[in-house]
């Protein structure tokens, strides 16, 4: 292993499981000193794990928490040099008109009003440090492709993609790169708390066959982008959004290879629209 982050510090949110876990734990095995952030008191336990470490208990969505996640990392180790803002959530499986305000505005909270406060914590800190810096987040297959499910997080996930590039376009001059790894389907405990739902948990392993690599990623696999996003083998890249999905998003859905009528595409609007509304909208469509 490398240690491209020797004498680093990094702050990673959303630290206490899945794919910040592994993005702590990676970027802590390659040199650098680790300020893990979350909504759970588990980000004690990882932070206790990993060699030079401290855990912060905070919410990203709360201006407060994050000025004092900042706070706490420099009376730690001083300053911060690299961030991975990775923290989200999943929100309502329920579809368009049954989607609660609240709940669409609590995805939109964490993912990406969480997002921007991350983004101005991390530059005003390099700016008080009149330091350059790197910033990798956490986008999605989302960001890049729509589904009529999962709508709110969708939409965050497109936000977060507007975010990276502005910041990305702001910091090129003084030397703050911006970029965001863009993972598929990733097992993690987001997927296991949706275990029941279709597109949640339990279809995973089928939903990821279709891809051109035919298998789900894996933690360690998205840390590998983040780690290189965040080191100086990522010099001269700044606004991407990298994607990490097993070739996902490259198919032709309506081609055979790209798994054409490897759906059933009755049970899926059924589910969607109920069959007596599917079965009228289909007459109305065909005259």
């Amino acid at each position: 292993m490398n240690n491209r982050f020797e004498g680093l510090v990094t702050l990673v949110t959303g630290a206490a499981s899945g794919l910040g876990r592994a993005s702590a734990e990676r970027l802590a095995a390659e040199g650098a000193k680790v300020v893990a952030v979350d909504l759970s008191d588990a980000v004690h336990e990882v932070a206790a794990s990993l060699p030079e470490a401290i855990g912060v208990v905070g919410d990203v969505s709360s201006e407060n928490d994050v000025d004092a996640s900042m706070r706490a990392a420099i009376d730690a180790f001083g300053q911060v040099d690299r961030f991975h803002l990775n923290a989200g959530i999943f929100g309502s499986f329920e579809f368009l008109p049954d989607i609660e305000l609240a709940d669409f505005e609590r995805v939109m909270r964490v993912n990406v009003v969480g997002q921007f406060l991350g983004l101005r914590a991390a530059f005003r800190h390099y700016r008080d440090r009149r330091a350059s810096g790197a910033i990798a987040v956490t986008a999605s297959i989302a960001s890049r492709r729509a589904g009529h499910d999962l709508l709110a997080y969708h939409t965050s996930k497109h936000a977060v993609t507007g975010l990276v590039k502005g910041a990305a376009t702001y910091g090129g001059p003084i030397g703050v790169r911006v970029n965001a790894v863009a993972p598929g389907i990733v097992p993690t405990g987001l997927f296991r708390a949706a275990a029941s739902q279709t597109g949640g948990g339990d279809d995973m392993v089928r939903r990821a066959s279709t891809t051109p690599m035919r298998r789900a990623g894996d933690p360690a696999e998205i840390a590998g982008v983040v780690a290189f996003l965040l080191s100086d083998d990522a010099a001269y890249t700044t606004g991407e959004i990298v994607g990490a999905d097993g070739g996902a998003s490259i198919i032709n859905p309506v081609r055979p290879a790209g798994g054409a009528g490897a759906w059933d595409t009755d049970a899926v609007d059924t589910a969607a629209y109920g069959a007596d509304e599917l079965r009228a909208a289909r007459e109305r469509r065909n005259g």
